[in-house]
């Protein structure tokens, strides 16, 4: 088994320093940098100590949120507009809000290709062709980024683009003779639900732009006998965060450019290694719009002991869903992990969507499930259904549909929930 290349990556960028101490030296010049430029970072820390002495200081000092970036991007901007190069709007998942705007300047993007180069190096080899199922089509985007950081391992990459035609993308992978593919968990699953065992098979694979259920990977893997790699990053964090080595045990994190903590979602106090909680980060390289203590909502935690590849940087479990992914009913928690590993596996299963409506009592959940050919599959996803605890005591409505629909965009799966949205359209209807 390889070390991670990110262990000699992180060494060369520090220069051989303690990571510890390199990180507290950046942490302390981000913050002087963000409070010096940034509008929003000098109230934020008003009256907070101006230089850290270690790193656990930092938890004295109060988040960044989403809603934090919404309300007024700009004020978190530490550089002149004209130093700016790309700026990516986030548009909410849900049906109001502000979208979040992040900018970055042309030596943030470069960092960004450094680690996809980087990274991508854990699951490629040298002169291999790499088709890309991300946007890339604007100078800056992640596909663009990611081709230029293969470009630089001396891999071929194959920018191709969001996966609107399926067939049309599996005629271009085996045209291609692609080695590996790089995509979003569901619509990866796609391809390989309508691949042709004829055709050539991808030796390994990334999954990226949303957190993977475990069940996905195991479909990957049992159709196409290749290994697959989890990605995880955010536009936030500058679209790489950490990527999975070879012993699959979670992600290493970029921890010359970042610095990650597990917090007490609740609390906000950071969690001993080994527990569970939610995942925070700060730029430490970045200069155009540096975050510091930026509340992810993802659930993860610090793996103890050293990973199997040998490398001493800390191991972060792959993601287990989002906090904002759960949902209450009655004395019940939903959680949209628990429909991943109980709807995956169904073969022929696309993707899925689960919907809470009702209220007072009368709650109940949609499932609808997108499937690849039209035979009926109801029994055999309410038999899958079954299997979850936290539903057995409420309504579930199965509607099981076929055809060329697919997931074209980059928002987060969640289990959506219409019943404060429906208090609030029933109250206008009568109000009229």
């Amino acid at each position: 088994m390889r070390i991670t290349p990110l262990d000699s990556w992180v060494k060369e960028k520090i220069n051989g320093a303690d990571l510890q101490a390199w990180q507290l030296s950046k942490l302390n010049e981000t913050l002087a940098l963000a409070r010096g430029k940034s509008a929003f970072y000098k109230k934020h820390f008003e009256g907070l100590p101006e230089t850290l002495s270690s790193l656990d200081d930092l938890r004295q000092f109060p988040f960044t949120t989403a809603e934090d970036i919404r309300q007024n991007p700009l004020r978190f901007v530490c550089v002149p507009q004209g130093n700016i190069q790309r700026i990516v709007t986030l548009q909410t998942s849900g049906t109001t809000g502000e979208p979040k705007r992040i900018f970055f300047t042309a030596e943030d993007q470069q960092l960004t290709i450094d680690f996809f180069g980087v990274g991508m190096s854990v699951l490629t080899e040298t002169d291999e062709r790499v088709l890309i199922f991300l946007p890339g089509e604007t100078p800056g985007s992640v596909g663009d980024l990611l081709r230029m950081g293969l470009e630089r391992k001396g891999r071929k990459p194959i920018p191709y683009g969001m996966v609107k035609d399926p067939f049309h993308a599996l005629d271009v992978m085996e045209s291609q003779q692609a080695d590996c593919l790089v995509g979003s968990p569901t619509q990866i699953l796609s391809l390989a639900r309508r691949w042709n065992p004829h055709n050539k098979a991808p030796r390994t694979i990334l999954l990226s732009t949303d957190y993977v259920p475990a069940a996905i990977v195991n479909v990957l893997e049992n159709i196409w006998g290749c290994k697959v790699f989890n990605h995880y990053g955010t536009t936030e964090m500058g679209l790489g965060g950490g990527v999975e080595c070879e012993a699959h045990r979670g992600y290493h994190l970029r921890e010359a450019d970042m610095l990650f903590e597990i917090v007490n979602p609740e609390t906000g106090e950071p969690v001993p290694d080994g527990e569970y909680g939610e995942v925070v980060f700060t730029t430490l390289t970045r200069r155009g719009m540096p975050l510091i203590r930026y509340r992810m909502g993802d659930r993860s935690r610090f793996l103890v002991g050293k990973c199997p590849c040998g490398t001493k940087l800390r191991t972060m479990e792959k993601i287990r869903g989002r906090f904002s992914g759960f949902v209450r009913v009655g004395d019940e928690t939903l959680k949209l992990p628990d429909f991943d590993e109980a709807l995956f596996p169904i073969q022929g299963l696309l993707n899925f969507s689960v919907t809470v409506s009702g209220s007072g009592g009368d709650e109940f959940l949609l499932v609808e499930a997108h499937m690849l050919t039209d035979e009926d599959s109801i029994r055999e996803v309410e038999r899958s259904l079954s299997l979850i605890s936290s539903i057995k005591n409420l309504k579930v409505i199965v509607h099981c549909y076929h055809g060329p629909k697919e997931s074209g965009n980059l928002l987060k799966r969640i289990i959506i929930d219409k019943r404060n949205q429906e208090k609030i359209e029933n109250a206008m209807y009568a109000s009229k």
